[in-house]
């Protein structure tokens, strides 16, 4: 693995730029996904994640691997381990994107290291994000993907870490393919985990299919948008621990302690293990929409 990580380790510090619209479609899939009676129109703010729909890696069908995702290469370097997930993301925000407007993301290369981890070899790519506009920065975001080996059995319950019981605030969510596939449509998310399930079970050992990362992240957001509707969020970060799948509820939580403008926020299965840690810097400052969830 020495050799190949040092050729992966040369894709350090590559970078790219890329603008995209954004679109009143694309904002009226993500409002519906997310189960929002308002609609942010041309020239209103984008809330805070539902950048994440933007910028996806659109290749033809020929460059489509077994996984759904596109083949290796490119911009990310080529690792060969055949497993691919978002394992986090720090975010910081200083203007939310408006609607209508053209976007320029700015991505880096920051970091290529492997580890032994307990399903085997693990190789984290760590990506440098800085989005703007015409009026200068938007935000700016370092995010972990990490390549697994493939899985040799079936997956095994998760049982730890405990998620912690105490909470100021607590959403459930019934996951079901139909919000799977909408969120994955609204990203043009193609991993097959996601939508497929002979594929997650035959192919990838999960029992069911897998609810995204960045979905469970953007509802524990929407847990503190909904909660606190008269504050806005200046930084958020998240790490998946174990993943969620779509034949049980999951349960969101959010703890606030009084005069605190920090918020930590996670996101448990039904026996209570934890899945998703997360947190959230609060601000005063009116920058994102407040919108109407739906009764």
């Amino acid at each position: 693995m020495t050799t190949e990580l040092n050729y992966l380790r040369t894709w350090i510090g590559r970078t790219q730029a890329e603008q995209e619209l954004v679109s009143p479609r694309l904002a009226q899939q993500l409002a519906a996904t997310l189960d929002y009676e308002d609609v942010p129109r041309a020239g209103s703010p984008l809330p805070p994640l539902w950048h994440w729909a933007l910028f996806p890696h659109i290749v033809s069908q020929p460059q489509v691997g077994m996984d759904g995702h596109p083949k290796r290469g490119g911009f990310l370097p080529p690792v060969p381990l055949p497993r691919r997930m978002w394992a986090g993301s720090r975010v910081r925000f200083e203007r939310p994107l408006v609607v209508g407007s053209l976007v320029t993301r700015t991505s880096q290369i920051a970091d290529v290291a492997a580890k032994e981890g307990r399903s085997g070899k693990l190789v984290f790519v760590r990506l440098r994000h800085e989005l703007e506009d015409a009026e200068g920065p938007l935000l700016s975001e370092e995010q972990d993907v990490v390549y697994r080996e493939s899985a040799t059995t079936a997956y095994s319950a998760a049982n730890g870490p405990t998620a912690p019981v105490e909470s100021t605030w607590k959403r459930d969510i019934v996951p079901d393919p139909v919000l799977l596939f909408r969120y994955s449509a609204d990203t043009f998310n193609g991993h097959r985990i996601h939508y497929d399930r002979t594929y997650a079970q035959e192919q990838e050992g999960y029992p069911a299919l897998v609810v995204h990362g960045p979905l469970t992240a953007t509802l524990l957001v929407d847990l503190v948008r909904r909660s606190l509707p008269g504050e806005s969020i200046a930084s958020f970060s998240f790490k998946a621990v174990n993943p969620l799948f779509d034949d049980a509820p999951f349960h969101l939580y959010a703890a606030r302690a009084a005069g605190s403008n920090e918020v930590k926020l996670w996101a448990a299965n039904p026996e209570g293990v934890l899945c998703v840690e997360a947190a959230a810097t609060l601000t005063a400052r009116a920058c994102f929409p407040t919108m109407k969830p739906k009764e």
